[in-house]
């Protein structure tokens, strides 16, 4: 009789012998050889409506089974209620039988999504013939341990959920569900554990939940950008579902829900900005350089022209500072580098603007002022000297507009966020995005715009989103709709306002005076002086701007 674990009837305890019937031995070799034979003959699951059955396969998880085998990364984009957390479950239970000494983490959004995983292969494992199994050594709640040396670990997905730990295999459960900023900590900080061995395996498996890292990784698979083998199933895959059966879950849910549960479409938050459509086309490129926040996607051309829209973090636990620099040279106009980091210092962050604007042919710098964004402005003007800044100024019934006349104390070193700024520059960015006038092919943004939702009468990120970045396009956007930027983009006088800017801005909106030579204003005409200052008369009738 086998001595059984901790009374339970189901379970072969550890370091007793176990005699084998020759059939056994043949039998043990053959499952060791074939994980789906090994399945389907002796891994049984809870049936709804049978309890205890066989778990005899379909073909698409049979297809899963096989390619988790004979590769090491694997990324599945699965319809919900397809039997995927089974299947791993599945096949978790053939490689610690058949493998000694490995270690394996099955991981989940929640703690106790990825203990209830582990209480589903406790159990099939429990009804295992003993013959099969592994003597136990420890078998809890949240981990255990068989006497071949194979243990199995249940956590949330987090950066310290393996850390200082090696893993022969770590399975992913709903990855789309695991929110995008703990989702990069866990990769940049598990991914060289994972590769350093030569036959480790990652186990990728969700359903679609929007634009995120889950997008990101089946993306890259998808294009052939990494070394994940990407595994799609259609709902038609599944035995018993048709189109009777597709048009009775929409009457039961939604659309939107079907398209992302079922046809596994990556849908963003609804009402959204931009058309999910729109969002769903616009391809992401890995920069040509990241570093400290900063990833470049074009590097500066000489004459061209560019613009730095910063927005700057409030203090706020989910803020980053961010900025987006915009070739405006031509249109489309295009982002060819950003910046975001909730890392970065307020003292610090002036300098990295100020490098990035002097790199990209001293970039015309746009800097939100609202909270501390006044100090960053100050900052580069004052202290790094930087000079192409674009200032603003509040005129009557056209609100906040770009450009400020000489001695008024009223003008600011960049641009307030206004209800009417943000109405504008959201306008704008749709015009814009939806035109094909601005593009862009950073990852971040495009997540971002995924859950940039309608909010009353404004808009901002959805729950547990960021919107920093898209806020950089926004005050771009509204910027593009000044007659500032349509002179700046204008070939005629762009050198104009080009080489007179940064006396311009020397002034330091300082009061000049009043230039009047006893010429009334309907009588006053642009005019050019002896240095080459361009000067045009303002609304005002005594008082010149200079560009």
């Amino acid at each position: 009789m086998v001595e059984v674990y901790k009374g339970n009837p189901n379970l072969k305890t550890a370091q007793v012998r176990q005699e084998y019937t020759e059939q056994q031995v043949t039998e043990f070799i053959k499952c060791s050889k074939d994980p789906v034979y090994f399945i389907q003959n002796y891994v049984q699951i809870v049936s709804i409506d049978e309890g205890l059955v066989p778990f005899n396969m379909y073909p698409f998880q049979k297809e899963i089974i096989g390619t988790f085998h004979k590769n090491r990364f694997t990324i599945c984009k699965l319809p919900r209620q397809s039997g995927k957390s089974t299947t791993i479950i599945s096949y978790l239970i053939y490689y610690v039988i058949f493998n000694e000494q490995v270690n394996i983490a099955i991981l989940a959004n929640k703690a106790s999504t990825a203990r209830d995983l582990l209480s589903r292969f406790q159990l099939a494992y429990e009804h295992l013939p003993s013959w099969l199994q592994m003597g136990v050594m420890n078998w809890n709640k949240g981990s255990l341990e068989l006497e071949n040396g194979s243990k199995i670990i249940a956590a949330s997905t987090s950066a310290s959920a393996v850390r200082g730990g090696t893993y022969n295999i770590i399975f992913l459960d709903e990855f789309a569900f695991v929110p995008s900023n703990i989702a990069e900590q866990f990769f940049s900080s598990v991914y060289p554990t994972i590769t350093s061995g030569i036959s480790s395996k990652v186990m990728i498996v969700s359903t679609p939940h929007g634009m995120n890292m889950f997008y990101k990784m089946w993306m890259d698979a998808v294009n052939e950008k990494s070394d994940f083998v990407p595994i799609e199933v259609s709902w038609q895959e599944v035995p018993g579902r048709d189109e009777e059966w597709k048009e009775e879950t929409i009457r039961n849910t939604s659309e939107q829900q079907f398209l992302q549960e079922f046809e596994c479409s990556f849908l963003g938050s609804i009402d959204t900005l931009i058309s999910p459509t729109k969002i769903q086309v616009i391809p992401h490129f890995d920069p040509l350089e990241s570093s400290g926040g900063l990833d470049i996607f074009e590097v500066p051309i000489k004459e061209h022209e560019y613009c730095v829209s910063v927005d700057v973090a409030r203090g706020h636990g989910g803020d980053y500072s961010a900025f987006v620099v915009v070739d405006i040279t031509t249109v489309p106009y295009r982002v060819v580098a950003k910046f975001r980091s909730k890392e970065v210092k307020p003292l610090v962050f002036p300098d990295i603007i100020y490098r990035t604007g002097k790199s990209y042919n001293n970039a015309h710098m746009l800097v939100e002022i609202n909270d501390i964004g006044g100090q960053i402005a100050d900052a580069l003007h004052h202290d790094l000297g930087y000079e192409n800044m674009i200032m603003t100024q509040v005129r009557g019934r056209l609100g906040q507009v770009v450009g400020g006349g000489f001695g008024d104390s009223q003008v600011d070193l960049g641009i307030r966020t206004t209800k009417s700024l943000k109405r504008i520059g959201c306008s704008n960015l749709k015009q814009l995005i939806e035109g094909d006038k601005l593009l862009f092919n950073d990852f971040d943004i495009i997540v971002e715009l995924s859950n940039f939702i309608a909010k009353g009468q404004s808009f901002e990120a959805d729950e547990g989103a960021t919107d920093d970045l898209v806020m950089c396009l926004v005050f771009f956007a509204w910027l593009t709709d000044q007659q500032y930027f349509k002179d700046l983009t204008d070939d005629d006088i762009r050198k104009r306002l080009y080489e007179t800017q940064a006396e311009a801005i020397d002034a330091d909106m300082a009061p000049f005076g009043f230039i009047d030579d006893g010429v009334h204003y309907g009588e006053l005409a642009a005019f050019t002086d002896d240095k080459g200052d361009y000067w045009i008369p303002t609304k005002a009738p005594d008082a010149f701007d200079v560009y």
